[in-house]
């Protein structure tokens, strides 16, 4: 539940934040296997080791990341 509550409030977590896979997947609406293959070609940015059993993604990268996908698409103007 903490995740889907991670999803809706995605906007108002600070940069600093860290998320879990389940949100990475939300994000850009795609599979765990995705998201790794996204990782590995850059277009997702990479998993920080939280701890020795937690990955997670900082919230900064991944806006940064998403802004970029969108500017890369031309569904964002970026200036």
């Amino acid at each position: 539940m903490k995740q889907l509550n991670s999803v809706k409030y995605f906007d108002d977590l600070p940069d600093y934040a860290f998320v879990r896979l389940p949100v990475v997947k939300a994000l850009y609406a795609c599979s765990s296997t995705s998201v790794w293959r996204g990782v590995k070609s850059g277009r997702i940015p990479a998993p920080h080791k939280i701890s020795a059993n937690t990955t997670g993604w900082n919230v900064g990268e991944l806006r940064s990341a998403l802004v970029q996908l969108l500017v890369k698409e031309g569904e964002l103007d970026n200036g």
